[in-house]
């Protein structure tokens, strides 16, 4: 078939034109074109011509969450604080195909080529990698400190109207699908004290310790003493006026410093829940031996993160992800942690994997922001709370497919012996 390169398409028709099997949603543009079914559920509007060029010059999920983060794209039928169905419809349809040359040229003459030409970023985007690259190594200490200030330091009331009460940023542990989001998040926590075996004046060195939910707990439930460390200031003050007012200062510490500056030797215990998904797989060596280094020997180190199904070594899930959410996370599969441990001395004696528990956790995430949006909108911006909505339900679909997993593997430092002190069959 001829295509005349020279005929204009409207907005919708030249969307459709990539598209595999059509639009899968309906489809607004400002041009006044329409495409897709009359009678879906969704609905995405073009709403002007600098979300085309968002679009245009950042295809896939980059140009998608600029035009809707900077509000030139709009969704209606889902709410922006939980938007699973919209982002479900469309992960689960929207397939493009490679047009011909032609095809190709007559889109691009019809779009303009005028906006090839990229908008400034919203104001949430973080620096592109190359950018950050000119900032210093990735993963030293400055770089990984700016990383987790543009994440975490946002608003601690922010996080509490997302989190709940108990101001836990990490997977749940749902003892039946029917619990509550504080209920998951008391069991993982308490999951994770059996699996380390900690008793009253046990030492625990709590590594990323966020807002000190791991921290308290073990003091308050076990009696263990406990170090937290985390890099964000914000969580590190919010964290230790908990431990004050809920009277564990005589067990439990929050520090704001970064883990590798701790000192201490000799823990019963270490918990790393979260903090592994930012240090880099090729820092993995140094990790664990600062982990191993910090047991006494027969102690236990159990490592909670977010993994990939294979272990082949590569940045987060897409642009988006790395650009508005986690700036330099990297992720692999639980072989690859189970190797970098057993490498540094940790002989591994139970791995399991969480995933089904984390797609939970992000839904409970996603109807408290919905539920709380307004008020959210006090502490942070537009844009900023839909990144959050966008990505927390962007991950829980991604959890439910198995493209994203979550893993405790938990390791003991063996004495000269061999002996690992450990029971001949798991007591949690």
């Amino acid at each position: 078939m001829t295509i005349d390169t020279n005929a204009k398409l409207s907005i919708a028709d030249a969307l459709g034109r990539i598209m595999r099997g059509g639009l899968p949603f309906r489809f607004e543009a400002y041009d006044g074109s329409v495409g897709g079914p009359e009678d879906s559920p969704i609905t995405l509007r073009l709403v002007n011509e600098r979300g085309l060029s968002y679009l245009m010059t950042a295809p896939g999920d980059l140009g998608f969450a600029r035009a809707y983060v900077s509000g030139d794209l709009e969704v209606d039928g889902d709410h922006p604080g939980n938007p699973y169905a919209a982002m479900s419809l469309i992960m689960s349809q929207l397939r493009f195909r490679v047009p011909s040359a032609g095809e190709m040229l007559q889109v691009l003459r019809s779009l303009g080529l005028e906006h090839l030409r990229p908008p400034a970023p919203p104001a949430e985007e973080h620096l592109p990698k190359w950018r950050r690259a000119l900032e210093g190594l990735r993963h030293n200490k400055t770089r990984d400190a700016a990383a987790i200030h543009h994440h975490y330091d946002v608003s601690n009331r922010f996080y509490e109207l997302v989190l709940g009460p108990s101001m836990t940023y990490t997977c749940a542990v749902f003892p039946h699908e029917n619990a509550t989001l504080e209920e998951a998040q008391f069991e993982k926590y308490d999951l994770i004290c059996r699996k380390l075996d900690l008793k009253p004046g046990d030492r625990l060195l709590d590594l990323g310790c966020g807002w000190g939910g791991m921290v308290r707990h073990a003091a308050k439930h076990y009696g263990a003493k406990v170090l937290g460390v985390t890099l964000s200031r914000e969580q590190a003050e919010w964290g230790q006026q908990k431990v004050v007012e809920e009277g564990l200062g005589d067990l439990a510490e929050i520090r704001f410093s970064d883990y590798r500056d701790v000192p201490e030797t000799e823990f019963d215990a270490v918990s790393s829940i979260g903090l592994t998904e930012h240090i880099g797989v090729r820092n993995y060596p140094d990790y664990f031996a600062f982990a191993h280094s910090r047991l006494r020997e027969g102690g236990r180190m159990l490592n909670h993160c977010i993994t990939r199904s294979d272990n082949t070594s590569r940045a987060t899930a897409g642009a988006f992800i790395d650009r508005y959410v986690f700036p330099d996370g990297e992720l692999t599969g639980s072989g690859t942690i189970v190797t970098a441990m057993q490498n540094v001395g940790l002989e591994v004696r139970h791995e399991e994997n969480l995933r089904e528990h984390y797609a939970l956790t992000l839904k409970a995430w996603c109807e408290n922001l919905e539920a709380n949006w307004d008020e959210a909108l006090g502490e942070v911006t537009l844009g900023r709370a839909k990144v959050w909505g966008l990505y927390m339900a962007g991950s829980r679909l991604a959890f439910e497919r198995d493209e994203i997993e979550l893993h405790h593997v938990l390791g003991v430092k063996p004495d000269a012996d061999g002996n690992a002190h450990y029971p001949l069959r798991p007591s949690f």
